[in-house]
């Protein structure tokens, strides 16, 4: 039977609070800065959505990303049922600019989808991202040392797979390496921001999906 790629894994939001008036020790705890009153805070089931979402909320309401990070091990193996794979958390200077940024991440959450593969031998899914992301915003733009106008190829695989996809993207593309994430991260997979014209990082999301592919296919055929 022939491998085919679905695209149907969707990430879940699991949590999600506001806190329009932060006390002063988490503020501390967190770096906000004096006019950042209220936070908005949330996990979901998949971690890179939650990066990117929360630079889609810095386009879309008064926010910054205050803090963004994966669970060790990913969501297979949580501290808790509504723990996830990360937690997001977003600073503003009051409550509805909080909310519109919460809402703005849930929004690209949901429309958002994985590329899978489900392998026979050895038994499995193999799932990976490779999303353009047409007009960053401050977050992932800083991440990625993105000047005006660019954008940016954001990459993530199992470590072997995601290695070899970054190398051929970068051949089949104009792209430069903005950050690099070796494998493992805390989830035990590797990720690239690639940043370029958009055409240019679209061509590099094609490059990676198709290198990722034709590893799952013939995952020993090295030559």
């Amino acid at each position: 039977m022939a491998i085919e790629v679905q695209h149907t894994l969707k990430p879940e939001p699991l949590a999600m609070r506001l806190i329009p008036n932060v006390h002063a020790g988490i503020a501390a705890a967190f770096d906000l800065k004096p006019h950042e009153k209220s936070i908005a805070m949330i996990t979901a089931t998949i971690d890179d959505p939650l990066y990117i979402g929360g630079d889609e909320a810095t386009k879309k309401a008064d926010v910054r990303v205050a803090f963004c990070r994966s669970h060790y091990a990913g969501g297979g193996y949580p501290s808790g049922p509504l723990s996830g794979e990360a937690l997001l958390i977003l600073a503003a200077p009051n409550p509805a600019e909080a909310t519109a940024g919460l809402n703005a991440v849930c929004e690209l959450l949901d429309t958002m989808r994985y590329s899978t593969v489900d392998l026979e031998n050895p038994k499995g899914t193999l799932a990976w991202l490779a999303y353009t992301i047409a007009r960053p915003g401050t977050y992932l733009s800083g991440e990625a040392n993105a000047g005006p106008g660019m954008s940016i190829a954001y990459l993530a695989a199992p470590p072997l797979e995601g290695v070899y996809a970054v190398e051929r993207a970068l051949k089949a593309a104009d792209v430069v390496v903005g950050a690099f994430t070796k494998p493992p991260s805390e989830t035990n997979y590797m990720g690239a921001l690639l940043t370029g014209t958009q055409s240019a990082c679209r061509a590099a999301c094609r490059a990676f999906e198709e290198a990722v592919f034709a590893v799952a296919t013939s995952p020993t055929a090295f030559q």
